[in-house]
């Protein structure tokens, strides 16, 4: 009994050193890799509560004092809100701690790249507090967070712009006739994509024998937005290119769809009530993965020449590189004694976060707390439809302003 208690104790101190070991070389290596891990894992924590907690959430006095207990539904949302306003505050609080670090001989550098085993701590507090807050203060949040998760989606916009912009300027700084052609091959694999995409709209969502005028205006209305796209950037004045018009095209075509595929599985111009469970389930893993590959993505641009992302003083803020690969770049400024500029600014990082952590919770409890109309179903509602079809009106906006801007006020730059 002995020999096993020592052998035992030795285990479980050589796993706390190896886990020590392991969280202190992430901080190392790359703060915004782990910085993503957390956030997945919020994500997974959100999940899994949601379909288990909601028998605990029922017992607790402070949650369930009303004279009539809701549906099962409700302690399901209230367990992803809470959940959410942990995440959201925790990095909101480093937000603001991060506000104004210029360089990285700032005590607080040390506190974005390292202590990762307080900050994992203070993350698990944080989120296990959040479960004895009154039910009000989880409710504002919740209204909030509509607002918030609108924010995200306008940040995604931007930084999608950001990249097919750089994407058609890296090719054709080349000036070789193999790259105009690859423009001219991945612009028209867009459209025909996009008008491909499109057809499949009208048969899903403007069935025969129904008044589907709503949805025939969407997918026309979107349709006219891609013509204007390739009209205003084949301009003689505008001098741009197809390949930036044929992705925004292809990504607002998408943003229909997931507008149109949110609609009640009750609304008798959606095709998909027939297949409710599934499409629930996909809607789950499609959201939530695309949550988290825009906040890696965000993460990683944190350093490019994107002047939203990277502080004036910063040495790449003028640069067109994108901050690849991270990780070595990173290391080799930690080693340089004199004082170097912090490569992206660490607030609006960690805000980010902030808003991605509003936008998953929508995402989770279908945009509203009257979870009652879907049921199961996740992303599903009318909120969801008209966050995701503004959103797409917003990126054609900002995608033409992007394109004429430089027209109308040729002496500023943008």
């Amino acid at each position: 009994m002995w020999a096993a208690s020592c052998l035992a104790s030795c285990c479980a101190a050589c796993a706390c050193e190896a886990c020590r070991s392991a969280v202190g070389s992430i901080g190392r290596r790359s703060a915004r890799i782990a910085y993503c891990g957390l956030f997945g894992l919020s994500l997974i924590v959100s999940w899994i509560l949601r379909e288990i907690a909601a028998p605990l959430l029922e017992s607790l006095p402070w949650i369930n004092h009303f004279h009539k207990t809701p549906d099962r539904e409700w302690f399901e949302t209230d367990a992803v809100l809470r959940v959410s306003l942990g995440n959201f505050l925790f990095f909101t609080i480093l937000a603001v701690l991060m506000m104004g670090i210029k360089n990285q001989k700032d005590p607080r550098d040390r506190l974005h790249h390292g202590g990762w085993m307080a900050k994992i701590f203070c993350w698990c507090v944080i989120v296990f507090l959040m479960f004895f807050v009154p039910n009000g203060v989880v409710s504002f949040y919740e209204s909030i967070s509509k607002f918030g998760s609108g924010f995200f989606l306008l940040v995604q916009v931007v930084l999608l712009l950001d990249f097919v912009h750089g994407w058609n300027d890296s090719w054709v700084s080349k000036d070789e006739q193999f790259w105009y052609m690859a423009l001219l091959v991945v612009s028209l694999v867009c459209y025909v994509a996009t008008f491909t995409f499109s057809g499949f709209l009208f048969h899903w969502f403007t069935p025969s024998g129904h008044d589907c005028g709503l949805n025939s205006f969407l997918i026309v209305f979107t349709l006219v937005l891609v013509f204007v796209f390739a009209v205003v950037a084949l301009h003689p004045k505008v001098n741009g290119s197809l390949l930036p018009a044929s992705v925004i095209s292809l990504y607002c075509t998408y943003l229909c769809y997931s507008g149109l595929v949110s609609e009640p599985r009750d609304y008798e111009c959606n095709s998909f009530h027939k297949h409710s469970k599934a499409v629930s389930t996909g809607s789950l893993t499609i959201g939530l993965l695309t949550t988290v590959l825009s906040v890696v993505y965000s993460a990683v641009r944190a350093g490019s020449s994107t002047t939203l992302l990277s502080p004036p003083s910063s040495p790449r803020a003028s640069s067109e590189k994108p901050l690849l690969p991270f990780d070595k770049v990173e290391e080799q400024d930690m080693k340089k004694e004199e004082s170097v500029p912090v490569s992206y600014s660490y607030s609006f990082f960690h805000l980010i976060f902030s808003l991605a952590s509003m936008y998953s919770a929508m995402l989770l409890t279908g945009w509203s707390s009257s979870v009652g109309e879907s049921g199961k179903l996740v992303d599903v509602g009318w909120p969801s439809v008209w966050v995701r079809i503004v959103t797409g009106w917003a990126t054609a906006a900002l995608f033409i302003w992007s394109l004429v801007a430089p027209v109308l006020f040729p002496d500023r730059e943008f």
